[in-house]
């Protein structure tokens, strides 16, 4: 597998951190979780619980081994310096200076191990005038501009349905870990990658962020609606919700003569710049039309005009999907304990060395004993 000759030393806990980590698992590398006596802090995360375990620690701790250590027992200390001399990777999301404060800050490192990597997940980054402080999803959403882009018109600020300025610091993260292995290979020198939940939420910003700039005005919120796009939103139909993505002219017409509508060539709905700036007067003349349908019929309709269209799932609806059943997005995988034990699979499709789950999330401690037997002389 891709990454069979890499060992990552896993210091993190809650989500960014341990995210990287399972996506570096799952391409082969040796993941060693390392959780305080009580464990991370997610296994108690529920409920719901499976077998002891929360399902949000479930969720993104396959491929790792679980190792606990008390690191303010010297004999704690004693091993993770071993562990860091072994690994070629150190991944950790403590608030800034507390690694260092743990005797183990990136200069420690560097002396044990100087072709080792480490990676800090935080909420502000290593530097600035914030970086003291605790970050969280949910505060990064807020600060980095998430919110006031998302929900209704007329509503407050709405966080997203998932953590994702956790999840975007991860992918930068993994990144920062593949450049970074890809500078030692040439040089043979490790070295340290600074994450920020901040800066990933504001990197993701991308089209929003360059409106304001050439606007000079705060983007507002447009419910599921493109700030730079129309028709692209949900509708509501007869029973469900219908997805729809008009990105440009040419699926525009489509898109009429499907539903039978005859406003494509009006002058109002013409191109897209009409149709956003007439945003409000296209939505009086589609609702009733969705709304007067089936969203099944609707959909058929407007995929076989070539439209993008879909509906909005719930989330088992997602893992009922056959096109994501295909493609091996849902993985069960047999735990003793536990029972059949489903997964989120692997979205990375390598056509040579693909991805594996290979094994279960860790019981706490699970592997403590075997790993220290390694580091004995």
């Amino acid at each position: 597998m891709p990454l069979s000759d890499i060992t990552v030393l896993d210091l993190s806990r809650i989500l960014s951190g341990p995210f990287t980590s399972m996506a570096l698992g799952d391409f082969g590398a040796r993941v060693i979780k390392v959780e305080p006596p009580g464990g991370d802090d997610t296994r108690s995360w529920g409920p719901p619980f499976v077998a002891g375990d929360a399902a949000y620690f479930l969720a993104m701790n396959r491929n790792k081994e679980s190792v606990v250590l008390d690191l303010k027992d010297p004999r704690g200390r004693a091993a993770l310096e071993k562990l860091v001399q072994r690994s070629d990777v150190v991944l950790e999301n403590f608030r800034p200076g507390t690694l260092a404060r743990l005797g183990f800050g990136y200069g420690h490192l560097k002396e044990l191990n100087p072709r080792v990597i480490l990676c800090s997940v935080s909420g502000y980054g290593q530097t600035g005038p914030k970086s003291h402080l605790p970050g969280y999803d949910q505060i990064a959403q807020g600060m980095g501009g998430l919110m006031s882009v998302t929900g209704e018109p007329s509503g407050p600020p709405v966080r997203a349905g998932f953590s994702v300025a956790d999840l975007a610091a991860a992918m930068w993260a993994l990144y920062g870990i593949m450049l970074a292995l890809r500078h030692r290979d040439r040089t043979g020198e490790g070295q340290w990658v600074d994450i920020a939940l901040l800066d990933a939420m504001i990197s993701f910003q991308t089209y929003q962020a360059q409106n304001q700039f050439a606007s000079g005005k705060d983007p507002t919120r447009h419910g599921s609606a493109h700030p730079n796009l129309a028709p692209y939103q949900t509708f509501r139909a007869r029973d469900g919700y219908v997805s729809v993505g008009v990105g440009n002219d040419h699926l525009w017409r489509r898109f009429c003569e499907a539903l039978g509508l005859d406003i494509a060539g009006d002058a109002r709905f013409r191109t897209n710049p009409d149709r956003v700036m007439h945003r409000q007067e296209l939505l009086e003349i589609l609702g009733p039309v969705f709304a007067g349908q089936s969203a099944a019929l609707l959909i058929e309709r407007l995929v076989a005009a070539g439209v993008p269209a879909g509906p909005v799932n719930t989330i088992s609806q997602v893992f009922q999907d056959p096109q994501v059943l295909a493609r091996d997005m849902v993985v069960t995988l047999d735990d003793p304990e536990r029972g059949p034990l489903r997964q989120i699979g692997i979205p990375v499709k390598l056509s040579a060395t693909p991805g594996s789950l290979r094994t279960l999330p860790p019981r706490l401690g699970e592997h403590t004993e075997a790993v220290l037997r390694e580091l004995e002389p």
